[in-house]
């Protein structure tokens, strides 16, 4: 072997160590990066367990007060006060938590001053309660006042829990791309070490072979042979070492199916000791059967063999010295050498990996299971409070109209606001119905026209339009594959919410649909209304989501929802671009016309 040679070989050695130094610092840096992520993850929860906390005790005071004022129980009393107290005492761990998050701490003291006022209302209670005169006036007004107090508490900790909810869906998110960039960077180090053990072993053989060549020709120049014999213990001494730092159990075995080399990994992993294994069959740690396998791969051509590429490895069960079993992936790769072809096995163990993929499959399927008992919970439960709100709703109304103005105005107003809360209530039944009906009642997919989808909304929303004067345009629309019901209800919602989301002015609608290539068709419609805040992008899609107060825009909250749950169903996704003054534009895609995608464009767009 020439200087150069040599030269070349020590510089690779040198190559390879820095280059798994280099993946190694990367893959600490990542680990600690998952650490620190998994770190917030837990202190989310740990604020939202808090919040569940103080809900539960303020509840139950609340509870308390009122069992004590209808049954004067004296027990009640001794509850209310150590419940009241536990309120109050979970504030300073709460501020504790979110000490990181001014805007969060801000709320949080928006909310002690809210729950405080009505613990304090709810003590004045009890105490006129106690009192030996009956203060009726006093008690009506502390309840008037304290129906305010708890629903501005409710409405605070319902946007603390908010914030810190979507704080820890994006934290989840985080933690989990961090946890896939760990695991590439792993993989891609393991694969490069065996690499890099490929290579040194084709040199080392190649380099056998030379010098075997080299003795025959210079076999009286014992000098010379002294000097190649020298280079080759040299470079087996190098692939020895990159041999015992690779993290994989590493087993070579030559074409008798015998061991001829292994490293530490591959002691420590399979229970031997490695005067145990050397000489001996594969067979003893590889399932019979599979060490003629080792061999036939081996006596492949080499475009066969090169198609064996790192990653794609076979997925087998081994055998320790102590009789148990574990699951293995383990890599090939022949190499020739001077005494015949030799098979490199990189091992590595999946215990954890086929566990972890278990786990996946148990818990995709058990929230698969729980979604659906989750809509049907939904259905079942919405479509059986129909009939007892609606008598509710009925006897209410009839209370207005019948004793309006015969009673005192506080119960005109009190039976104004039952009959408002059913009728609120009836609402949002009928939109959870809706809600839970598009998975579960949709008609099958089929070429469906987008115009007359529209057309049906349009017609549907004719008083709406009336009464706004909203100038509503349109684009000729495709023909796509679509549940034509649910696509007209797409429209209703979506036009219907750009004519209502109005300051002043008149509406002005625009709906079109372009083709990206994609072989679908995307939709817009565009508005030029009140616009949404970029934060609530995602928001907005959510259940009972509102961006304003019922005394400004009527409505439950739900219809973006049922928007986005729509377009899943088509196998697509909706989205929103706006900003706040400057109007809306919701987009969404649908699959083109399975009849009509080879047609030309302006055919498939012709009214």
């Amino acid at each position: 072997m020439s200087f150069s040679l040599r030269a070349k070989i020590n510089f690779a050695m040198l190559l390879a160590l820095l280059i798994l130094a280099t993946m190694g610092w990367f893959s600490f840096k990542e680990t600690r990066r998952r650490a620190e992520k998994d770190r917030w993850v837990s202190h989310s929860r740990e604020i939202l367990e808090l919040c569940e906390s103080l809900r539960i005790h303020f509840t139950d005071a609340g509870a308390a007060r009122r069992a004590y004022v209808s049954e004067e129980n004296p027990s009640e009393i001794r509850i209310f006060e150590s419940a009241s107290s536990a309120a109050l005492g979970g504030f300073p761990a709460l501020r504790k938590a979110v000490a990181d998050n001014p805007s969060q701490e801000a709320r949080l003291t928006e909310l002690e001053i809210a729950m405080r006022s009505r613990l304090l209302l709810f003590k004045q209670s009890v105490e006129l309660h106690r009192g030996t005169v009956n203060d009726k006036e006093g008690q009506e007004a502390i309840a008037v006042q304290g129906v305010n107090l708890a629903a501005h508490v409710n409405d605070q900790l319902r946007m603390f829990e908010d914030v810190e909810r979507d704080l820890l869906q994006r934290r989840v998110s985080e933690a989990e791309a961090s946890d896939r960039i760990a695991t590439g960077i792993n993989e891609c180090l393991g694969g490069s070490v065996f690499l890099f053990l490929i290579v040194a072993v084709w040199i080392v053989n190649r380099e056998l072979s030379r010098s075997s060549r080299a003795e025959i020709a210079l076999e009286q120049d014992i000098s010379a042979r002294k000097i190649v014999e020298r280079h080759l213990v040299q470079l087996e001494s190098r692939f020895r070492g990159l041999l015992e730092a690779a993290p994989d159990a590493m087993v070579v075995v030559d074409h008798s199916g015998e061991i001829v080399l292994l490293n530490v990994q591959a002691e420590n992993q399979f229970g031997y000791r490695r005067d145990e294994l050397l000489g001996q069959k594969v067979e003893r740690i590889i399932p019979e059967g599979f060490a003629e396998r080792l061999l036939t791969d081996a006596l492949r051509s080499k475009e066969d063999a090169r198609a064996q590429q790192i990653g794609t490895g076979i997925e087998l069960i081994a055998r320790r010295k102590d009789g148990t079993q574990f699951p293995i992936e383990i890599m090939l790769s022949p190499i020739e050498s001077a005494e015949g072809v030799l098979v490199t096995a990189a091992i590595r163990d999946i215990t954890m990996r086929r566990t972890a993929r278990e786990q996946l499959v148990q818990m995709v399927e058990e929230l698969k299971r729980s979604n659906e008992e989750l809509e049907q919970f939904a259905y079942v439960a919405s479509h059986d409070l129909q009939e007892p709100l609606r008598m509710v709703a009925s006897y209410t109304q009839l209370l207005s109209r019948r004793y309006k103005g015969k009673l005192d105005a506080e119960a005109d107003e009190f039976i104004a606001f039952a009959a408002d809360g059913a009728i609120r209530m009836q609402q949002l039944i009928r939109d959870l119905l809706a809600y839970s009906h598009v998975g579960k009642k949709g008609s099958d997919l089929r070429d469906t026209s987008s115009d007359e989808a529209l057309q049906q909304a349009l017609k549907s929303l004719q008083g709406a339009i009336a009464e706004s004067g909203a100038l509503i345009t349109y684009d000729p629309l495709p023909t796509v594959v679509a549940d034509e019901m649910q696509l007209t209800q797409l429209f209703q919602n979506l036009v219907g919410n750009a004519i209502k989301y109005q300051s002043s002015g008149v509406p002005k609608i625009h709906i079109s649909a372009i083709r990206n290539g994609d072989q679908k068709w995307h939709f817009s419609v565009q508005d030029n209304g009140l616009g949404i805040d970029s934060e609530n992008f995602e928001k907005i899609f959510g259940m009972f989501q509102r961006l304003h107060d019922r005394e400004e825009f009527a409505g439950t909250g739900i219809g973006l929802a049922i928007c986005k749950k729509i377009v899943e169903r088509h196998g697509g996704s909706i989205s929103v671009k706006s900003h706040l003054g400057q109007g809306s534009t919701f987009q969404f895609a649908l699959a083109e016309s399975r009849t009509q995608s080879l047609r030309p464009l302006e055919e498939q767009v012709s009214r």
